[in-house]
């Protein structure tokens, strides 16, 4: 009687700790992991730290934070590595760095324009001068450079550069504008000769076709890869950062030709988008890391709420607009927070992307 008691006491036990434990990690899905970090991009290294970085609120620096969980980034002591200019390139609009780890060196990927031309953005480059990259200085190494037979790459609107690397190749995927700030944003890849030079010249791997990638701007952006079962897979973002904003995806085979258009495939719908049932409005520009098993996880940004309002107090000085201007400014709202979404996978191997 005693023993058939404490295995029940034990079975409810077990059980309580099991919701409990979901209930927890359901909490945590979709919720912010770092407050006010829109263009999340998160490095899981060698050495088991994650490292976080993102466009912070004033666009005016590149920070970097590292833990031993995604939970602990948070409140993790915040680096500042680098600040923009004062004046000329890199003096404004400083957005969605990424921190990877190429050939034993550490290096930063970001875009940013100049307080004389504010859209002026193009992709640059730094390089930290040793291992610890929280710590140790870190040069810049300029523009990031098309290949010599390319004319056309880097020379309009360009950013949100990321690296990866497939078969033995390196490849640079980045959004650019031909024509000026409001003309179609296009996601474009070419193969790399080293971290900071193209050696092929550009091939565009998707425009703006439907209509949820039109609304208000068309927009691709934002791209971010991830493999599984003999496919590649690049996500995006497509439309205005408002509510509108959402995510698509492209797919190839993994032993096709990746610059080569026939070999992709894009989403019809987005794969993600706003959920008004949730509060999660305007879902995108994502990276992909991994917890501490080794499973996939999707890391976005995305508000708490559908009117995005600018706030005075992350504008720069330099900006002389009427304060009704900069309120109606949705790019100075600086509540597009960091998340993360555990990932899964449909019968095929493809992503699945679902607020859990």
């Amino acid at each position: 009687m005693q023993t058939n008691t404490f295995k029940k006491l034990a079975l409810s036990a077990l059980v309580l700790v099991s919701i409990v434990f979901c209930t927890e990690t359901k909490a945590q899905n979709n919720k912010p992991i770092v407050l006010q970090r829109a263009d999340p991009f998160i490095y899981k290294h060698t050495d088991g730290y994650y490292y976080f970085t993102g466009s912070i609120p004033t666009y005016d620096a590149i920070e970097l934070r590292r833990a031993k969980s995604i939970e602990e980034l948070q409140n993790a002591e915040t680096f500042r590595v680098w600040e923009k200019h004062k004046s000329g390139p890199m003096s404004r609009h400083v957005w969605a760095p990424e921190i990877h780890y190429l050939d034993g060196k550490w290096y930063v990927y970001f875009a940013a324009s100049q307080e004389d031309d504010i859209w002026k953005l193009r992709p640059y480059v730094l390089e930290c001068t040793g291992q610890d990259p929280l710590h140790d200085k870190w040069i810049e190494l300029g523009q990031m450079q098309a290949a010599d037979a390319d004319p056309k790459s880097f020379t309009d609107f360009s950013l949100d550069g990321t690296v990866f690397e497939h078969q033995g190749k390196r490849y640079f995927c980045w959004a650019e504008k031909t024509g000026g700030q409001f003309a179609a944003s296009n996601l474009y890849l070419a193969e790399m000769e080293s971290p900071i030079k193209l050696k092929t010249v550009q091939f565009m791997l998707t425009t703006p076709d439907y209509d949820w990638e039109r609304i208000d701007f068309w927009v691709n952006e934002g791209p971010a890869v991830i493999k599984n079962k003999g496919k590649i897979y690049i996500t995006f973002s497509a439309s205005a950062t408002g509510a509108c904003y959402a995510m698509g995806m492209m797919e190839a085979d993994e032993n096709a030709d990746l610059l080569d258009r026939n070999s992709w495939k894009k989403s019809r719908y987005p794969v993600l988008k706003t959920d008004v049932s949730k509060g999660i409005y305007g879902p995108g520009h994502n990276s992909f890391t991994i917890d501490k098993n080794g499973a996939p996880l999707v890391i976005y940004h995305a508000r708490d709420y559908e009117k995005a309002v600018g706030d005075p107090k992350v504008v720069p000085a330099s900006d002389k607009r009427p304060l009704k201007e900069i309120i109606a400014d949705p790019l100075y709202d600086p509540n597009r927070h960091a998340r993360m979404m555990k990932l899964n996978f449909d019968e095929n191997g493809r992503p699945v992307f679902e607020y859990n």
